[in-house]
């Protein structure tokens, strides 16, 4: 992990040099970004995600603007009117504000009394956010909400809020283990798969350092059906 133990950009480059390591996926995952203090040049590279934007690598993500659309015609179908999404600035951020242009896009065919605006929470230390969450749960009072598995099912919890009797919950990066969630599959051993072909085609071609112009693969998300939204 850069930053940690004293592994610095400059010395984890020295490491792959010195084993011969001539691919590097990053997978940029902190907001001081030391990945983007490495010289890729060198190195044939792949970025996982928006996060990292200079130096502009050949990148996979998921297409959360298709993600978050397709949630919300989901929860639509299933009758639920007002649809909240709650996230981080970093989350909107590293998919290239894919969040809120889906919410957008998909609340263009609302009344406006319908649209629910999305909530930035204002730390990324998640556990901090239950002042504001609560705050725009009681203004807005959406009866669908896509957001984070983490303190998010608690903090429904500690308002009275029942899943799915009172409110839908739909979780925004579902993972396999969450069976007792619906929520929006963005399928990362495809976006891994899709880094690997990236990392060989590089090699195969002997294109090293940061491209002139990058290549970007967006994988669809999946759609999960689960126990806590209600059946259709």
């Amino acid at each position: 992990w850069l930053g940690r133990d004293g592994l610095t950009p400059k010395r984890l480059q020295k490491i792959l040099l010195a084993r011969g390591i001539e691919g590097v996926i990053v997978s940029p995952q902190s907001l001081q970004l030391p990945c983007s203090k490495i010289d890729y040049s060198p190195f044939a590279s792949v970025v996982f995600g928006y996060a990292m934007r200079e130096p502009g690598l050949h990148m996979c993500a998921g297409n959360m603007t298709l993600g978050i659309q397709t949630a919300a015609e989901q929860l639509t179908a299933r009758g639920y009117e007002r649809i909240g999404v709650a996230v981080t600035s970093w989350i909107v951020n590293r998919s290239q504000y894919g969040y809120s242009g889906g919410l957008f896009h998909f609340q263009q065919s609302l009344p406006a009394a319908a649209r629910v605006p999305l909530l930035l929470l204002p730390h990324n230390e998640l556990r901090r956010g239950f002042a504001p969450f609560s705050a725009w749960m009681e203004q807005h009072r959406p009866d669908a909400l896509i957001s984070f598995d983490t303190h998010v099912p608690e903090w429904l919890e500690k308002m009275g809020l029942r899943v799915p009797e009172d409110i839908g919950f739909v979780v925004h990066d579902w993972t396999p283990q969450m069976t007792h969630y619906a929520g929006i599959y963005q399928r990362r051993d495809q976006l891994a798969a899709s880094a690997v072909d990236l990392i060989v085609t590089q090699l195969s071609q002997h294109e090293y350092g940061v491209p002139p112009v990058p290549r970007q693969i967006m994988i669809p998300p999946q759609w999960i059906n689960g126990p806590s939204i209600r059946e259709t």
